[in-house]
């Protein structure tokens, strides 16, 4: 469950709150939803997963930067991947160049090499969307993407994949025979009941393994962690 201050700034520099300040509270709440994840994985390595929400502003690619960052300061080799090829965000918040990417790699104009793009967290390397292919659901189901994604771990201990919400498009129903497994993101006071049961059991269908649910965007109380914390 991640929360939030009151008037919180909603800029690119706040969604990457694990890199700014990682001994902040929400930090530490990322933090126990990684330490969640691999214990819901525990009778398995967990090297590929998703990050998918039932509906736009949801949160959904903040909390997977968020999560990639702090996965990549626990030691793994982290590589993140915008497969949200309908409205990618990863370039944005990382503030790379997005000319070449993942659709770059499945066409075959450029290897996955040439288009991995370094970040400033330690372990983290991130593969941009490239430009907005117009078919992404048959790319993501394609040959290319299993090659793509078989060689991202040879590379790496961690692939994670920002994708499209489920509702809305199948993209990430299709990734679901190629992850470990599966994170929804829902917002407080924003995402209703019906659609995140609806989303649920849009992943069960495509066979993902749902790891958990990330409620985002709750208002923090003062005073819950002000003991530990101080003002």
């Amino acid at each position: 469950m991640v929360k939030r201050k009151k008037k919180a700034n909603q800029s690119t520099a706040r969604h990457l709150i694990t890199k700014l300040n990682p001994r902040s509270p929400i930090s530490e709440q990322y933090k126990t939803i990684r330490t969640n994840i691999q214990f819901s994985s525990v009778d398995g390595e967990l090297r590929k997963m998703f990050v998918t929400s039932s509906g736009p502003s949801e949160g959904k690619s903040s909390t997977t930067a968020n999560l990639a960052i702090v996965f990549a300061q626990q030691g793994k080799k982290v590589l993140l991947i915008d497969a949200d090829m309908r409205k990618p965000t990863l370039h944005y918040t990382f503030r790379v160049d997005n000319r070449r990417g993942l659709s770059s790699v499945l066409v075959g104009e450029l290897s996955l090499d040439e288009s991995i793009k370094h970040s400033d967290v330690s372990n983290l390397d991130v593969l941009t969307c490239g430009p907005i292919p117009p078919n992404p659901s048959e790319l993501l189901g394609s040959k290319s993407m299993e090659i793509v994604t078989e060689q991202a771990l040879e590379q790496y201990d961690m692939v994670i994949f920002d994708t499209p919400p489920v509702l809305a498009v199948t993209d990430a129903q299709i990734l679901s025979n190629l992850c470990d497994g599966a994170v929804l993101v829902v917002r407080s006071n924003q995402t209703e009941y019906d659609a995140a049961t609806k989303a649920k059991e849009l992943l069960e269908v495509g066979d993902a393994k749902l790891l958990g649910v990330v409620l985002n965007d709750r208002e923090l109380k003062r005073s819950n962690y002000y003991y530990y914390y101080g003002n």
